[in-house]
């Protein structure tokens, strides 16, 4: 099992971590490329962004994203857990940002879950839920 979560994981956080970083440069091509476009693919987002269903409105929520960012400062997923069994996997970390949106900089901390599906042999994120750390019911 250890053995299967390992491979899993130096199989898909590189390509992630690139993505995420692209995309607060403003390039949401990566991120998408890390994404199933098969159903069902599903975003829970932070900032009270709607549920996004299918992969029509996930990729549109993604070059949205992408158009309000247009730098990174510092970029860390720190890791809480993982795990991976046959073709379905998931993280659970916190992703500290320094980025730039809308015109300002701005530090902040999400908490974020990904599911992922192994397709063709390649693992792509079918599932993302984050939410800032202050919100809700405190701080983790």
């Amino acid at each position: 099992m250890v053995a299967e979560v390992d491979e899993f994981l130096a199989g898909m956080l590189p390509r992630q971590i690139a993505a995420e970083k692209a995309l607060c440069q403003g390039d949401a091509a990566p991120r998408r490329q890390t994404w199933s476009q098969r159903e069902p693919v599903t975003v829970f987002g932070a900032s009270g962004v709607p549920v996004r269903r299918g992969w029509d409105e996930v990729s549109t929520l993604f070059e949205d994203l992408a158009g309000r960012f247009s730098g990174v400062q510092a970029y860390e997923l720190e890791l809480v857990a993982a795990g991976a069994s046959g073709d379905l996997a998931y993280t659970a970390g916190l992703e500290h940002k320094t980025a730039v949106i809308d015109g300002e900089t701005v530090t902040y901390t999400l908490r974020v879950t990904h599911v992922y599906r192994r397709e063709d042999g390649v693992w792509r994120t079918v599932h993302r839920h984050g939410d800032h750390v202050d919100q809700g019911f405190g701080r983790s």
